[in-house]
């Protein structure tokens, strides 16, 4: 049997993770001298509050070694076969700390660390299509292979309120060059082979900008694999969200469209009001 787990990056609800028995490892969100787990004793809205608070942004650091490997070992019992997913290696050693942890417990033969090249729902999509191989009986080998056939066809993207938190972080390219620049200026970050660049800007209040990304890719959502899209974010706005939901329902394009939060470690890089809509291409 194949069992999945994936770092707490890939922002999959409670719900999601059991009804595809995922395991999670989380990552550290750092703040000031704290140090708490992503989704297990912090939440966005104290990381943005400590945020406004200290008028910094917090620290995220990769899961232990030992975490790793108790996460590893306890998947391998039984005989099983595991696949370990990761944020992408360009944006945090998670990745590597999985490999390590793998080495340790020489199961090399039966855990294999993948690199999502993405974040967010970006790796939660690449998660979910594995669950569901595994259920159908598919092999580590057979799954991973037909991984590689589908994170290049990942598409995420998502536009924030706020360009403090990514400017700061400095993962994205492009942000300290609109830093300072003109007011309500919101950029519409890609993630492109695991790293995150700014596609296009737009201007007016947050509510505006989300409407005119999502329609903005219309096209593409048409072309999606219709299994299932992702509305991502850290937006309170509850109305606003059910809208981008509303419209995407009206493409008549998916067989699920699923809410979920930003976690801690990406609400620390992008801040509040941001939102994403995430997807396979067909």
């Amino acid at each position: 049997m194949v069992k999945i787990l994936s770092d707490s990056t890939c922002d999959l609800s409670k719900e999601l993770t059991e009804r595809y028995d995922i395991e999670i490892l989380p990552l550290h969100v750092l703040m000031g001298e704290g140090d708490y787990s992503d989704g297990v004793v912090v939440t966005p809205d104290e990381i943005f509050h400590w945020a406004d608070a200290h008028k910094s942004t917090p620290k995220t650091a990769a899961p232990s070694l030992e975490d790793a490997v108790a996460a590893i070992g306890r998947l391998l019992e039984g005989g099983n076969e595991v696949i370990c997913f990761s944020i992408s290696e360009t944006m945090s050693s998670s990745l590597n700390i999985m490999r390590l942890a793998i080495e340790e417990l020489e199961a090399s033969d039966r855990a294999f660390a993948f690199d999502s090249k993405n974040l967010s729902t970006g790796i939660g999509l690449l998660v979910i299509e594995a669950a569901c191989m595994a259920r159908d009986g598919l092999g580590a080998a057979k799954i991973l292979e037909k991984l590689n056939e589908l994170r290049p066809l990942v598409r995420s993207s998502f536009v924030v309120d706020t360009l403090t938190y990514l400017h700061r972080g400095g993962r994205c390219s492009g942000v300290a060059a609109l830093a300072g620049g003109m007011l309500k200026l919101h950029p519409k970050i890609v993630v492109i082979d695991g790293k995150m660049e700014v596609a296009r800007k737009y201007r007016g209040g947050i509510a505006k900008v989300v409407k005119a990304y999502v329609q903005d890719m219309e096209e593409e959502l048409k072309a999606a694999r219709p299994a299932r899209v992702f509305i991502t974010h850290s937006v309170n706005d509850a109305a606003l969200v059910q809208e981008v939901a509303g419209y995407l329902k009206g493409l008549s394009v998916f067989d699920e469209i699923l809410e979920t939060r930003a976690g801690g470690v990406v609400s620390s890089h992008c801040g509040p009001g941001t939102l994403g809509v995430l997807f396979i291409d067909s």
